[in-house]
């Protein structure tokens, strides 16, 4: 059982698959700053000047011991705004590694040897024939 395991976490796919997870933390991590420290301060800003994670909408306020029912839809813009720029950052270096792979399958075809195969020159000689 341990050497399938072994064979199965050596495989291409795998591998690949844990590095595009590391990758794909870190640069999570690094539109989270972007989002957190750049953009959601400026629209702050232009909102006011108060934190845009810090804005609620009071639904029920504090009723004996019970503490204010706030709807925190700050944190829930901010949320989306993370994941429409790293779903579009993504969109991008997929679209860009494609066109690199379809520039390098045009290569190949334009690379490939013009002249017919055996079998193309057997089937002419036999057409050529049968026509006299």
């Amino acid at each position: 059982m341990f050497k399938d395991f072994k064979e199965f976490a050596m495989q291409g796919n795998v591998l690949d698959l844990a590095t595009g997870v590391v990758i794909g933390g870190a640069f999570g991590s690094i539109v989270s700053s972007l989002v957190d420290d750049i953009i959601m301060p400026l629209m702050g800003l232009l909102l006011g000047g108060r934190s845009f994670e810090s804005r609620t909408l009071l639904l029920r306020e504090a009723v004996g011991d019970q503490p204010d029912l706030l709807l925190h839809y700050g944190a829930f813009i901010q949320s989306v705004v993370d994941f429409l720029i790293i779903s579009f950052s993504i969109f991008l270096f997929i679209k860009l590694i494609t066109s690199f792979r379809s520039k390098s399958v045009k290569e190949e075809v334009e690379k490939e040897d013009p002249s017919p195969s055996s079998e193309e020159v057997l089937l002419t000689e036999i057409r050529d024939l049968l026509k006299k």
